[in-house]
C-alpha cells in the first residue's frame, strides 16, 4: 500500500519518541508517589506534573526536530511558551532539564542519537518554544499533548502521550502512550486499586506480570490498528516490539454496551450523557477514565461508547482529540461529532463547527441508535 510507505518513517519516530515519552513519565511519577505516598496531591500542586509536561514537549520537540532536519518541523502542542519566563523563576527549568538530559542519554534505546552533549536550560527552552504552530489546512503539522489527564497522573492513575501528525488538515497518524493502562482488561480494575501501593514495588524490572502501560497507533487508511507493551529494564526497543493488532468490540447491542466517561464532572455534561445512556437501555455501570485513555478503550473493545458533551463555552482541542480518533476509526469504530459529521481537524487548535459534543463507539449500528437517542434526550434536555 502506497500510503503506508509515505509515512512509514513518521510512525516510526512517532511511536519510538511516545515510548521515550512514556518512560520519562513514569520517571516523574514515581518521584511523585514516593514523596507522597499517604496523600494524594491536589491539581494545585502540579510542579511535578509541570515537569512532565515540559520534559515531555521538549524531548519530543527535540527528537522531531533531529529526525526531519531536511523540514520545518511544526508542532502544536498544550504547553504554552509564555509560561516558560515563570517556570525560570519558579525554579522548575533546573529538573525540567535534568529530566530531559537524562531521557536524551539512553537516546539509542529507542533507536536514535543522543546529543553530542547534555542540553542546557536555552537549548531547551529554544525546543519547547519551536513548538508554536497554531495548524490550519495547509502544510504538515505535528500535534501534541505532553501529558493529557493531569488529575490521572497526579493519582497515579490513568493518563495519556499523545501524539500524531496532521498533513494538509487530516490525522494521518496518531499514536497514544498510556503508561498505566494494562495490556490485558482484565488487570484494569486491579490496576485501578493496587496501583499506587505497587509503584514502588514495578520499579522491579522482573515484575512483568503485571504487562504495565502500552503504546496504541495507527496510519489513517490502514484499517489497522496496533498496540505495544512499553520497554522495561534495559530492552531496547525492537521494532515492531511484539505489537499486536487490536479492534473494536463487536457488541451493537446497547443494552450490552459499556459506557466510558471522564471521571471529572468539569469538562463533560454526565447529566446528559447519563439520560442517553438510560434512554439506549444501557445497563453497565461506565468505565470512568482520565484522559484520551477512552479512545484507547474504545479502539481496543473495553468499553463502547464514549460521549463527551462540554458545557458551553468550552471549546475542544485538536490534541485532545487527533490521535485517539484516528486510532479508533482504524480499528473499526467510529468518531463524529454529534450531528454525525466527522471532526474537521483542519481550523487551528480547536475544533470548530463542532456540533454540540463528541461520539466515539465501536461500529456504524450501534453509532446510528446513539446518534438517534441524542437527538430525542436533546430537546428534553436544557443544556
Amino acid at each position: 500500500m502506497e500510503n503506508g510507505k509515505k509515512y512509514a518513517k513518521e510512525l516510526d519516530v512517532a511511536v519510538r519518541v511516545v515510548h521515550m515519552a512514556c518512560s520519562l513519565c513514569q520517571r516523574v511519577q514515581a518521584g511523585l508517589v514516593n514523596q507522597s505516598t499517604d496523600h494524594v496531591k491536589s491539581k494545585d500542586d502540579n510542579s511535578l506534573v509541570t515537569v512532565a509536561d515540559w520534559s515531555v514537549q521538549a524531548t519530543v520537540s527535540w527528537i522531531l526536530s533531529e529526525s526531519f532536519r531536511d523540514q520545518n518541523v511544526l508542532i502544536i502542542a498544550e504547553e504554552d511558551v509564555n509560561t516558560l519566563s515563570e517556570a525560570d523563576s519558579a525554579g522548575l527549568l533546573t529538573p525540567v532539564t535534568n529530566t530531559v538530559n537524562e531521557i536524551l542519554a539512553e537516546a539509542s534505546k529507542y533507536g536514535f542519537q543522543s546529543p553530542k552533549e547534555a542540553l542546557g536550560g536555552a537549548q531547551i527552552l529554544e525546543a519547547i518554544s519551536r513548538c508554536n504552530s497554531t495548524g490550519g489546512p495547509t502544510g504538515r503539522h505535528w500535534v501534541l499533548d505532553p501529558v493529557d489527564g493531569t488529575l490521572g497522573f497526579v493519582r497515579g492513575d490513568q493518563y495519556a502521550i499523545a501524539l500524531a501528525l496532521i498533513e494538509e488538515g487530516n490525522v494521518v497518524i496518531g499514536v497514544l502512550g498510556c503508561p498505566n493502562y494494562p495490556m490485558k482488561k482484565e488487570l484494569l480494575n486491579h490496576h485501578h486499586h493496587k496501583y499506587s501501593q505497587s509503584m514502588s514495588k514495578l520499579s522491579d524490572p522482573t515484575s512483568h506480570t503485571w504487562e504495565k502501560g502500552c503504546v496504541m497507533y495507527a496510519q489513517s487508511g490502514s484499517g489497522e490498528a496496533w498496540m505495544q507493551p512499553l520497554i522495561h529494564g534495559n530492552k531496547k526497543f525492537e521494532w515492531p516490539n511484539s505489537a499486536e493488532k487490536i479492534q473494536v468490540s463487536s457488541i451493537d447491542d446497547p443494552e450490552l454496551a459499556t459506557f466510558c466517561e471522564p471521571v471529572e464532572k468539569a469538562n463533560s455534561n454526565h447529566a446528559f450523557t447519563a439520560g442517553v445512556a438510560y434512554s439506549m437501555g444501557v445497563k453497565n455501570q461506565p468505565l470512568r477514565v482520565h484522559s484520551m485513555v477512552k479512545y484507547a478503550a474504545i479502539a481496543r473493545g473495553d468499553a463502547e461508547i464514549f460521549m463527551k458533551f462540554a458545557s458551553s463555552g468550552y471549546k475542544e482541542k485538536i490534541w485532545d482529540h487527533a490521535a485517539g480518533v484516528v486510532i479508533v476509526e482504524e480499528a473499526g469504530g467510529v468518531v463524529t461529532d454529534a450531528g454525525g459529521r466527522p471532526l474537521d481537524f483542519s481550523r487551528g487548535v480547536y475544533l470548530e463547527g463542532l456540533d454540540r459534543g463528541i461520539i466515539a463507539c465501536s461500529g456504524p449500528s450501534l453509532h446510528d441508535k446513539l446518534i438517534g437517542a441524542v437527538y430525542a434526550s436533546w430537546d428534553s434536555s436544557n443544556l
